[in-house]
């Protein structure tokens, strides 16, 4: 199969944005369009990054033949009306963490896909950073032995700005959706399947948000984790996968390249690098294009983002957590 130059197109100008067209630009690519909801912000990011193509609304981004594949990077309480119409016209999706905000609205989205047999996927770098791939094939290979427990830490302190992102209830805030979506996508990777039995606790901003949660989790194989989450006080992110024969550490492991295991009988400490940091992003798009190309998507693993936005969803809805005008 011939390989195809995909066009890419963005949605968005923050953060995410220039990291993913800096990202092309290390394959000596420039993305081809970009739409935003301030247009003056869309042309200053076109010249940035010798983007071609400049939409006037965002509403011309899904209609237009050229793009082959959008990567949303809007706020998650926007995703599921841009998914649904990016899908609708066609476009495969990438869409930024957490991809929806409920499993409701993810799996209308999976269908929709399924029916235009479009690729969907969810922005989430642990599935595609190096370090992970190498470590998952050492567990699956029984280098370490069954993975017995899980523990994760993320905590971030932000200032009480109840207008923000992080507490604004408008925009789905809370440290869950956030910041947790990464600790279950960990515990979701190195269990052998997902948990079943859920436990957790949690206290409410004063927006009402989620401003920090202790979370248990058990699947059917007996494997256990505990996740503490925190938006208002700031914690290591840190997990610790204890297996049979030793424990691996992995410090800041969003975007982790390096991690440590520890023998049990020995102590013997053995560094695994694998990957960079920087170029995070990169591995993401590699993957996309790689399961645009060749139809399969095994690689973005959309069920393992739809396991962790059923747990999420359970979540809250324990927690008889809503957002304004959100339909389980």
């Amino acid at each position: 199969m011939a390989e195809k130059n995909l066009n890419w197109a963005v949605l968005g100008v923050g953060v995410i944005a220039n990291e993913m067209a800096q990202a092309l630009h290390k394959q000596g690519k420039n993305l081809y369009a970009v739409a935003n909801r301030t247009h003056e912000k869309a042309v200053a990011f076109a010249e940035k990054y010798n983007v071609a193509k400049i939409y006037d609304s965002v509403d011309e981004i899904f209609t237009d033949e050229n793009v082959d594949v959008i990567y949303i990077t809007t706020p998650h309480n926007t995703h599921y009306q841009f998914m649904k119409r990016a899908l609708e016209n066609g476009k495969h999706l990438l869409v930024e963490k957490s991809i929806t905000l409920n499993s409701r609205e993810l799996d209308e989205m999976i269908a929709l896909a399924a029916e235009k047999n479009l690729i969907l996927a969810e922005a989430m770098t642990i599935w595609h950073m190096p370090l992970y791939k190498t470590l998952a094939e050492k567990i699956s290979s029984g280098d370490f032995g069954k993975v017995q427990i899980i523990t994760l830490n993320f905590g971030s302190f932000k200032e009480y700005n109840m207008r923000n992102r992080f507490f604004n209830l408008n925009l789905a805030g809370g440290a869950l959706l956030d910041i947790g979506v990464y600790a279950l996508s960990i515990v979701r990777l190195f269990m052998a399947e997902t948990p079943k039995e859920i436990l957790s606790q949690w206290l409410p901003s004063p927006t009402g948000s989620d401003e920090m949660a202790t979370i248990l989790l058990k699947n059917l194989r007996g494997q256990m984790a505990t996740v503490a989450l925190s938006m208002h006080s700031k914690q290591p992110k840190r997990a610790v996968i204890s297996c049979e024969k030793g424990y691996i550490e992995i410090l800041e492991y969003p975007r982790a390249d390096k991690a440590i295991f520890v023998d049990a009988e020995t102590g013997a400490v053995e560094e695994i690098f694998s990957g960079e940091r920087p170029d995070a992003l990169l591995y993401e798009m590699n993957d996309m294009e790689s399961a645009i190309l060749s139809g399969d998507a095994s690689i973005m693993k959309l069920n393992f983002s739809k396991d962790v936005m059923d747990i999420m969803t359970a979540l809250r809805k324990d927690w008889n957590l809503q957002y304004p005008n959100e339909v389980w």
